[in-house]
């Protein structure tokens, strides 16, 4: 049976575009596992009451319900030994771990600033009022705002990205010479991007684009293939 996964969905049901669960497709192909996706937005918090709460990546497997990506992909490997380890070990869970907080600190804000107004043309209309309360809350400015500042978060993206840089200079990956959690986790707030908005956010000469057209192109080129804006975006 498959793994059902709640996935965020734009006004189009295909335009899927949180980076959280692209972290969580992408462990799933990585694994081989058979997945549902179920599209879903910010309102419909019924749909996922079975895991105790409001937000999505929530996966269904086998009657037991998981929420949230990190929690996600340990379940995946201790429920699924048997295929290709997200961690290949407890020292690079560690790590990954440590490279999660990183992200969510350095990359996804950048990457919010950068696209926030591309994301909140894409919203189906129910979504939208949740979106622009929630996000001026939470940055204490109006969308506008924090849209008026994409030149400065387009260059605080590419300095963020300076310990990267070297690490996929010298190996194919984030995790070395096949990609791992880290780099689904680095990738979602590009997929994010590439989905909602036109901008470019990498230079063709810059090692992590050459990153990101490989993870592109992983899985039957899963992502590549998905709704979104051209390559280069």
């Amino acid at each position: 049976m498959a793994i059902r996964l709640w996935d965020l969905a734009g006004a189009e049901e295909n335009r899927r575009f949180s980076p959280h669960c692209w972290r969580v497709k992408m462990a799933l192909a990585h694994k081989g596992l058979e997945v549902e996706e179920i599209p879903w937005r910010f309102t419909e918090k019924e749909a996922i009451k079975a895991s105790g709460q409001g937000l999505v990546p929530v996966i269904e497997d086998g009657g037991r319900t998981v929420h949230d990506s990190w929690a996600i992909a340990q379940y995946l490997d201790e429920a699924y030994p048997d295929r290709p380890m997200l961690f290949g070990s407890e020292e690079a869970r560690t790590l990954a771990y440590f490279f999660k907080h990183w992200c969510e600190r350095n990359i996804q804000p950048a990457t919010l600033r950068i696209i926030v107004m591309d994301i909140f043309g894409h919203l189906h209309e129910k979504d939208k009022k949740y979106f622009r309360e929630s996000r001026e809350k939470r940055f204490a400015k109006t969308l506008e705002e924090l849209g008026g500042e994409r030149t400065a978060a387009l260059s605080a993206l590419r300095g963020a990205l300076d310990p990267v840089r070297p690490v996929v200079l010298e190996q194919p990956f984030v995790s070395g010479r096949g990609p791992g959690f880290a780099d689904y986790i680095l990738f979602g707030p590009f997929q994010w991007a590439r989905a909602v908005s036109p901008i470019r956010l990498l230079e063709p000469d810059d090692p992590v684009y050459a990153w990101r057209e490989r993870m592109l192109e992983l899985f039957g080129a899963l992502a590549r293939n998905a709704t979104g804006y051209p390559v280069w975006a």
